[in-house]
């Protein structure tokens, strides 16, 4: 089978297409097309917090049609489905996954769509729902508003029960991108406090979700709301940022870990829970489905690059099939 690999840590332009074997598993998935994840950059680069030995394929995520599967399982041959390898084996013709890590594809949402629902889309959900706490009628904030997390935020924010969106984006051709995916108000990165304290009336914003990091941190506890929570999802900024706790303790703020990777392998069932919820508004069409940037797989180096460059609109995935 075809599959993308890193041979050496020389960044996404060193990224190769060869042929290796096929996986064995508990459930073999043809894969259609495969989601891109930053993570996927720092891997090209051997700067992400694992580091699989050389050779491998890097992707978490696919969306493909069962080729075979146990008897039992909630999957069977000829089923459209997502699938979560959660780290490496995604960008690839062929996966092997255990059955939670396999879930039933709705009918509405086409194979390109869905590589790119399960990393992002989960992620949110976790943040929103589990760690953030969100409740109806409250005001979020993302940055990032163009890239895959940015605009899975704006997506599902109003569905599980926010009143407005507020996204933030790094350039003008970007709030083109944040409207088309639900954002109520869109400002600039350069001066997002002022122009937040203006949309709120200088209240601020309930929940920051913030994959960005770097110096806009201070500013984004600045712009909360008494009780109100920054997300710390990841630094594609580059920059991890400090905190003073004192900011904490005296708005009434908290700065809140996202880990969504680390809390589901250590929750059995929570990525069920979190699919039964998430699927149906798929399904129901409560939340539409993402519209990815599509690459073949053959431009995967070119794909991951614009996750590091920042050059991404949305969603990234390759296809296969």
């Amino acid at each position: 089978m075809r599959a993308v690999q890193i041979t050496r840590l020389d960044g996404p332009e060193a990224i190769e297409v060869n042929d290796v074997a096929e996986p064995d598993g508990d459930i073999v998935i043809d894969v259609h097309a495969a989601g891109v994840a930053f993570p996927d950059a720092l891997l090209s680069r051997g700067l992400y917090q694992y580091k699989p030995e050389l050779p491998f394929t890097p992707g978490g995520e696919v969306a493909g049609v069962v080729r075979s599967a146990p008897e039992g399982a909630h999957v069977r041959a000829g089923d459209r489905v997502l699938g979560l390898t959660m780290i490496t084996g995604g960008m690839a013709e062929v996966v092997a996954l255990s059955a939670d890590r396999v879930f039933a594809l709705p009918d509405n949402i086409p194979f390109e769509a869905g590589a790119g629902i399960l990393f992002n889309d989960l992620t949110v959900h976790f943040a929103l729902r589990t760690r953030g706490r969100l409740m109806p009628g409250e005001t979020v904030l993302v940055h990032g508003a163009a890239g895959g997390i940015g605009t899975s935020t704006l997506r599902l924010a109003p569905a599980l029960g926010a009143a407005r969106t507020i996204a933030v984006v790094s350039t003008e051709d970007k709030i083109a991108v944040a409207k088309a995916a639900g954002a109520s108000d869109v400002v600039l990165a350069d001066g997002f406090k002022d122009a937040v304290a203006e949309l709120t009336g200088g209240r601020g914003v309930d929940i920051v979700l913030d994959p960005v990091g770097g110096d806009r941190f201070t500013d984004s506890l600045r712009s909360l709301a008494p009780a109100g929570r920054l997300l710390v999802v990841g630094f594609t900024g580059g920059d991890i940022p400090t905190i003073k706790v004192n900011r904490l303790l005296l708005n009434n703020v908290d700065a809140v870990g996202v880990g969504w990777g680390a809390w589901a392998m250590s929750h059995p069932g929570y990525l069920a829970e979190q699919w039964d919820e998430l699927g149906a508004l798929l399904a129901s069409g409560k939340v539409p489905a993402p519209a990815p940037q599509v690459y073949p797989a053959e431009r995967a180096g070119e794909a991951i690059a614009a996750l590091e460059n920042r050059s991404a609109r949305g969603k990234v995935v390759l296809t296969f099939r």
